[in-house]
């Protein structure tokens, strides 16, 4: 950022603002919901309902998750999504009753990933897709409750066999990351030796941003696309070298040459 500029002046969010943001879910947890609310710095007035389970920022502009994230103890539901977070705290690793973390589509590195997140032994959950990762930590194999993982749309060439031999891993999403040919190849043997899911989407499209929404749109049409084709079409074959018609094709031969003398006659 040039010096002497400084950046959009989110929405500041008071103490009164986040206890009317808060909801209770169907099995009775307390969320605050704090989503698409312009928010550019993490509320620190928030840290007064630090008893919550649930916590949504996702869809703001966040570029910091501060240390003391680690004074929500009891939370169970953490969305990040869709902000600017570039680098995760280390304290993160103490919010040791974490069953869903959701950091997809921010900024984060490999760098950015703390080795802490290894303490997290209760995630059933993780979302790291749409990033810029280009190395996952083979520390999170230190997280045997994983049930579901998105590592899409990131830099990977390789999934580190710490993932794959998680005993509990029920989906993986690697979808559309630069993997080499023979990598792409080794990846579709572990994910079917393991009876991985093919697909796993851990956001649904009503909290994806505009352009995230387009691109997995994209990709979804693309695919019904080919898998809609025809197989007529895939399979009829060509007689390039049948010379005389048989005899079948005689029978109609006539009425085909009629009904195609405009289309066909030489200029």
């Amino acid at each position: 950022m040039a010096k002497g500029r400084k950046g959009p002046k989110g929405k500041k969010i008071t103490l009164k603002i986040a206890k009317n943001c808060i909801k209770v879910t169907f099995d009775g947890r307390r969320r605050l919901d704090l989503s698409k609310m312009g928010i550019t710095t993490f509320p620190k007035c928030i840290l007064k309902l630090n008893e919550i389970e649930e916590l949504d920022l996702s869809r703001n502009m966040i570029r910091k998750i501060p240390d003391y994230i680690s004074k929500f103890q009891n939370l169970r539901w953490l969305d990040l999504h869709s902000n600017l977070i570039d680098k995760l705290p280390e304290s993160i690793g103490q919010l040791t009753s974490l069953h869903y973390l959701n950091l997809c589509n921010n900024k984060l590195t490999s760098n950015g990933l703390p080795m802490e997140l290894r303490d997290l032994t209760n995630l059933r959950t993780l979302n790291l897709g749409l990033n810029h990762i280009d190395n996952i930590p083979t520390t999170l194999g230190a997280l045997k409750e994983l049930h579901e993982v998105g590592l899409f749309d990131n830099n990977l060439t390789s999934i580190p066999t710490s993932i794959a031999k998680l005993p509990k891993l029920k989906k993986l999403n690697v979808k559309r990351n630069p993997f080499p040919k023979e990598e792409e190849e080794g990846e579709t043997m572990v994910i079917d030796s393991i009876k991985r899911l093919e697909n796993l989407y851990l956001v649904e499209e009503k909290d994806l941003c505009g352009p995230c929404l387009r691109k997995c749109q994209d990709a979804r049409n693309k695919l019904n696309k080919i898998k809609n084709m025809p197989s007529a079409l895939a399979r009829k074959p060509m007689f390039t070298n049948l010379v005389n018609p048989n005899s079948a094709a005689k029978e109609t031969q006539e009425e085909w040459r009629s009904s195609h003398t405009l289309l066909d006659s030489p200029s």
